[in-house]
């Protein structure tokens, strides 16, 4: 792995546990020479791993549409800044340039795209990794979520699977270097479902 993208809020939160585990992520991408990818802001989560990655000579990319660079919401100074037209545009150049993808907490934008990039995987459209770093089991709810709709037949183990989950930067990482992405059969998983 050479670049990770990180999706996260462009608020702090509530807990200041949030922003210190934007940092140690990002004093862990220092340490294995990750570069990140991310959504090119100054504000929140987003700051906080970008600074800490900027300011220990690491590689930011960030990606940001034109309209949040024009209401003054980029972090220019932290790298390499693309700007693109549509959230869309951003989304697909953040896959493009990454090799695999991390949640940190976040609100709905986070989400959004951390699912859309899952989705992906699912569907063979890339093998990458994705987890989330589950500071102080903010993800609980959505994990214990994928078990239940596992449970309920709308998602194969060897999907839910594919998200990693831990609260440690470090063992997060550690599983991303030893991921192997399941075979993407949809048709097999289709007639699967179909027969419950």
């Amino acid at each position: 792995m050479k670049n990770v993208s990180v999706f996260c809020g462009s608020s702090p939160g509530a807990e200041p546990a949030f922003a210190s585990a934007a940092r140690d992520l990002g004093r862990e991408f220092l340490r294995r020479g990750l570069g990140l990818v991310y959504g090119g802001g100054r504000v929140g989560l987003m700051y906080e791993i970008a600074r800490t990655i900027h300011e220990g000579g690491g590689r930011v990319v960030g990606v940001i549409p034109r309209d949040m660079v024009e209401r003054e919401l980029a972090y220019a100074e932290a790298g390499a800044l693309r700007i693109v037209e549509t959230m869309h545009e951003r989304k697909a150049l953040m896959a493009g340039l990454s090799d695999g993808f991390i949640a940190l907490p976040g609100g709905l934008g986070t989400m959004e795209e951390f699912f859309e990039v899952v989705t992906w995987a699912q569907l063979g459209i890339h093998r990458k990794p994705c987890g989330f770093l589950n500071v102080a089991g903010y993800f609980d709810p959505i994990l214990g979520f994928l078990v239940r709709a596992e449970a309920l037949k709308f998602l194969q183990p060897e999907h839910r699977a594919m998200i990693l989950s831990d609260p440690n930067p470090a063992r997060l990482l550690d599983l991303f270097e030893t991921y192997r992405p399941p075979e993407a059969d949809m048709a097999r998983w289709a007639l699967d479902m179909s027969k419950t």
